[in-house]
């Protein structure tokens, strides 16, 4: 277990981390608000004490999903391929992501806005995608197959498909491929990769742990819009958030905590299968100590209050706030200003991604430092606030969402071709990461509160901002990937008229030359 004073130190560093994260999105509401965009005292009082229960929620959530959450996806991964049973492998792949995809809070935000799916139907839906397509990652790595092999049928079966899905359904089939790898899949699935990698002994198996957070976003875009093709989509208007009516303290306490209750049953409940899991997985195969064991269970009780809390906070305080945001400013004159105040707030708002943190962190551990922190969060945030202004001219204009994506995919499988295959793995788990619950809570209610002060329609034409921002990152990681290997061979031929000696990537890894 960790000392008293090692306990203080880590709450700390991740309180500081979730207070940073979320502070610029927070300044630039309160910025608008004061400026051209005037929010009721209720609203921003809400919005203000919402932003007190993210910051707290995402700093237990962190804090548990490196006790638990990981550790459980590593010891998973390792107990399936000790067997080196294939069949072993695929089911328990399969049920893991079924049951750790029921638990995203991300999806749990998103299904609740979806008016034509019941939120429990669509989520089983979902589920099922992830735990197929998790079992086809993980069969794709034990066999070494190349990620772009897989990527771009895939993708072909897609695009093939979005003629025939209903377009009410083509933009949530799209955003739910970007909420399901969210804070609580992340982690669980690039852990369990680490996992199944360490079956092989090849200097690859370590790049191909990347890749399994791409596939696990493709299999809700399938399984949706094959959901969309056979069900009868139930009839149902859009219910925009409720706005706070507080005019005080009290009343905004008693706001919250209608609030809790539903999160809590929920988590309750999303959370019930990873501890029945680890619990047959603790029996059958691990063994562990009663200090690991009361180190995990603690880890759980982390991420669960973390989960409702920052929940309770999303649903009471961010959802109605961007929605009031977004109508406020497409109903000034100049309603084009939503487009650069969507880029900017979506330059920041994926700092506040809790599952950022966990890519970025792996792919500098993999790669020594090659791909740094730095420059992942650079590309990452310039390309989220590309696909916020490119989401905000779809919504002022109407157009369709597959002429933004098609092209957009087309470019980056493209560019997959020229640059080193662990950046086209790293860009496409960047993209799935990047859609994250900060996204999903604030970004699509902006969205949905433009549509509707323009007269747009908000299931074809707000829907998709996720997908949008899932889509962007796959190119600006890509080129980041052009960049390093254009830099990394300049500094070769220096190192060669030199005599140096120097680590750079070749096509697939970093390899000493």
């Amino acid at each position: 277990m960790i000392s008293r004073n090692g306990a203080i130190r880590l709450l700390q560093e991740k309180l500081k981390e979730a207070a940073f994260a979320s502070f610029p999105i927070i300044l630039i509401v309160l910025l608008l608000s004061v400026s051209i965009a005037p929010v009721p005292s209720g609203t921003l009082l809400s919005f203000i004490f919402g932003a007190l229960f993210l910051i707290i929620g995402m700093m237990l959530f962190t804090i548990g999903a490196e006790m638990a959450m990981s550790p459980i996806g590593e010891m998973a991964g390792s107990c399936i391929t000790r067997s080196r049973k294939i069949l072993l492998v695929l089911g328990i792949s399969f049920l893991m992501g079924f049951i750790i995809t029921i638990a995203e809070p991300d999806l749990q935000v998103l299904a609740d806005q979806v008016p034509a799916i019941p939120s429990a139907m669509l989520i089983l839906c979902v589920a099922a995608g992830v735990g197929l397509f998790l079992m086809l990652a993980h069969l794709r790595m034990l066999l070494s197959v190349p990620l772009t092999h897989i990527l771009i049928p895939v993708y072909a079966v897609i695009f093939l498909l979005s003629a025939l899905v209903p377009q009410r359904f083509l933009a949530i089939s799209f955003d739910a491929g970007g909420v399901t790898t969210g804070p609580m899949t992340v982690p669980f699935i690039m852990a369990l990769g680490v996992g199944v990698a360490s079956i092989r002994n090849d200097r690859h198996a370590e790049d191909d742990s990347f890749g399994l957070v791409a596939l696990s976003s493709a299999g809700p875009i399938l399984a949706v819009m094959l959901l969309g093709i056979f069900h009868r989509a139930a009839e149902g208007s859009y219910t925009a958030p409720v706005i706070a009516d507080v005019n005080d303290s009290v009343a905004l306490r008693v706001f919250f905590l209608e609030k809790l209750p539903s999160c809590m049953e929920e988590m309750a409940l999303s959370l019930l299968p990873i501890i029945v899991f680890y619990a047959i997985l603790q029996f059958c195969f691990l063994r562990q100590g009663r200090r690991n064991i009361l180190r995990i269970l603690t880890g759980l009780i982390c991420t669960y209050t973390g989960l409702v809390i920052f929940l309770t906070g999303v649903n009471a305080g961010f959802l109605p706030a961007g929605f009031f945001l977004g109508s406020i400013l497409a109903s000034l004159p100049q309603y084009y200003v939503i487009i650069p105040a969507a880029m900017l707030m979506g330059y920041f708002v994926v700092r506040a991604e809790p599952a950022v943190y966990v890519l970025m962190r792996q792919v500098e551990e993999i790669t020594d430092g090659a791909v740094s922190e730095k420059l992942m969060g650079w590309s990452l945030s310039i390309g989220v606030a590309i696909s916020l202004g490119l989401s905000m001219i779809r919504v002022i204009s109407g157009l369709p969402l597959i002429v933004f994506l098609l092209p957009g995919y087309l470019l980056a499988i493209a560019t997959s071709f020229f640059v080193p295959k662990i950046y086209t793995a790293i860009a496409f788990d960047s993209g799935g990461v990047a859609s994250g619950p900060m996204t999903t809570a604030f970004l699509l209610p902006f969205a949905q509160g433009a549509c509707r002060a323009l007269g747009g329609d908000i299931e074809s034409d707000a829907f998709g901002l996720v997908a949008m921002v899932a889509m962007t990152p796959l190119i600006t990681i890509q080129l980041l990937g052009i960049y390093s290997s254009v830099k990394a061979r300049l500094r070769h031929r220096r190192a060669m008229l030199s005599g140096d000696r120097l680590l750079e990537y070749d096509n697939s890894s970093i390899i000493e030359l």
